[in-house]
């Protein structure tokens, strides 16, 4: 008898990016296969090896780049303020323009993250099973 999944078991899923329910398929276009920023940042529209529809309703990942990708690059980016400030010293508008450069592409990369975590808490905390339409 499969016993059911536990919050670690969604939270591995969502950070290999698969599906939150079967955990096989991909949440998002392989990166090899991504030809724009847009293919980036959109997930695929469901599993298809169990259906599961990944966006529920419009604007249902918005929670996702607000809370956990802004809070992450938030909290990454003072912590690399005060890192480099600590060490190095330099002026503080020289320390800006090493960190927030850095930052901007590292918030991108880490987007397909967020919302597949977001995706995985939010099936764990509140399971449905809407298939693809």
């Amino acid at each position: 008898m499969p016993t059911e999944p536990n919050a670690w078991t969604f939270l591995k899923r969502g950070f290999q990016l698969r599906c939150p329910e079967c955990g096989i398929s991909p949440v998002f276009l392989a990166a090899a296969q991504v030809r724009g920023l847009k293919q980036w940042m959109q997930p695929l529209p469901g599993c298809p090896v169990c259906g599961y529809a990944y966006e529920r309703e419009p604007g249902y990942f918005l929670l996702s780049i607000w809370a956990i990708n802004y809070g992450v690059m938030g909290a990454l980016g003072l912590a690399s303020l005060f890192l480099v400030d600590g060490i190095f010293h330099p002026p503080h508008w020289k320390t800006m323009c090493i960190v927030f450069p850095v930052l901007s592409v590292i918030s991108i990369i880490f987007v397909r993250y967020a919302k597949s975590l977001f995706l995985a808490l939010d099936h764990y905390c509140d399971p449905h099973v809407t298939a693809i339409k």
